[in-house]
């Protein structure tokens, strides 16, 4: 059984509280792993085009508040 497997036989047997708390922990690293990749592309100018083009758009009237 590989590791996986087991990781997956343990969540299933876990009560509705803890899975609760796994579930919760689970959506909190995967936020914080967006953040960090989020963070890594916008340090390496990824956005720039899309920024300047929002920014040109807004500039032009073409935006609306939300």
């Amino acid at each position: 059984m590989t590791e996986l497997e087991q990781i997956e036989n343990r969540v299933l047997k876990l009560s509705p509280a803890d899975f609760e708390k796994f579930r919760k922990w689970f959506r909190e690293q995967e936020w914080d792993k967006w953040d960090r990749q989020i963070e890594r592309d916008s340090d390496f100018g990824k956005f720039q085009a899309l920024t300047e083009r929002v920014l040109a758009d807004h500039a032009a009237g073409r935006t609306s508040p939300i």
